[in-house]
């Protein structure tokens, strides 16, 4: 009598295997026609950012590439929290994405309590769009021309002089720099960088973190004055300008990236899809051009390359926010 039950078991196991196959030729055939509408990008940061810049060359190649165009969504507010932690919550399609940099990805977790996201748990990678540095620039009508100059000033001045801040990466630079240095700057937060842009300009605030992308027009223009750049090598756009660490700041090193993430189950096949027509996008010869005029280094590789590097930026940015001694919000 029991001949029957033990009969029923392969049965039961050709009908799971039967459901795997299905559900993986289904997947393989949505990631064949996906897309089939426009994509959204959500850049979690006010238009004229390093960041805003790059998704827009990304966006603009996208209709070649993709068959369907991708539109740019701007979410500004808490550091790119409140923009990432709207699409943790999309749908899981491909049809929304969101742009995420070194603020989101490694250090926001490090500066607030609460992210409204678990960037590992929520997301899974995209693409690694590409890596760039940060200058850091006075107002100038200061006296201040150089590394040297502003850490006597400081230690001088203790807490007259102030920088600006529009995202996180702002933020732990400068505290970074405080730290370091050994000096007391006066933190001004803004919710984006042009506001913050703007009261540098005006001489409200003393200097600012910015941006290779928007801070090249203000130096070119004099409406900035360089000190020096955020990472450990010199950029090829400013070649005569030091890094920090060259100029008396010893083991400064920061820099800023972006990469594409899609909510978490979006299907495998899709995640490949988006990866391999976005590099198309970054290999067009005249996006390269434009990426790099941006001071952008555009990378390339599998979502699993993207995985690894987060991971690392994770622990590397903790540890860099505990040694500067920045407090969760």
């Amino acid at each position: 009598m029991m001949k029957p039950l033990a009969a029923s078991k392969p049965f039961r196991g050709s009908c799971s295997l039967a459901l795997v196959l299905g559900l993986a030729l289904a997947g393989a055939a949505h990631a064949q026609t996906f897309p089939t509408r426009p994509v959204k990008l959500v850049v979690p940061f006010g238009p004229g950012g390093s960041s805003d810049v790059v998704a827009r060359i990304v966006v603009d190649g996208a209709a070649e590439a993709l068959g369907q165009p991708m539109l740019i969504e701007n979410v500004p507010g808490a550091g790119g929290n409140i923009g990432t932690a709207r699409v943790a919550k999309a749908a899981p399609d491909g049809y929304t994405l969101v742009e995420c940099t070194i603020g989101t990805c490694a250090i926001n977790p490090g500066i607030y309590a609460s992210t409204g996201y678990d960037l590992q748990k929520d997301f899974v990678p995209v693409f690694l769009v590409g890596g760039v540095m940060n200058i850091f620039t006075v107002h100038p009508s200061t006296a201040i021309k150089s590394i040297a100059d502003l850490v006597a000033y400081a230690k001088a001045n203790p807490g007259k002089l102030t920088y600006a801040s529009g995202n996180t990466t702002g933020i732990v630079a400068g505290e970074t720099l405080k730290s370091k240095a050994g000096i007391d700057i006066l933190h001004i937060p803004y919710k984006s960088t042009p506001p913050a842009i703007n009261d540098v300009l005006g001489g409200r605030v003393s200097m600012m973190f910015i941006d290779l992308a928007p801070g090249l027009q203000h130096v070119r223009a004099g409406t900035m004055r360089p000190l020096a750049v955020t990472t450990r090598e010199r950029s090829a756009l400013l070649p005569d300008l030091p890094s920090l660490a060259e100029a008396g700041i010893p083991g400064y090193d920061v820099t800023s990236y972006a990469a594409l993430f899609a909510p978490a189950g979006t299907p495998k096949e899709i995640v490949e899809k988006l990866n391999a027509e976005v590099q198309k996008i970054i290999a067009n010869p005249e996006a390269k051009s434009r990426i790099a005029v941006t001071g952008f280094d555009a990378f390339s590789g599998p979502p699993e390359s993207l995985a690894a590097f987060v991971q690392t930026e994770l622990v590397n940015w903790g540890r860099l926010i505990k040694d500067a001694g920045i407090e969760p919000q």
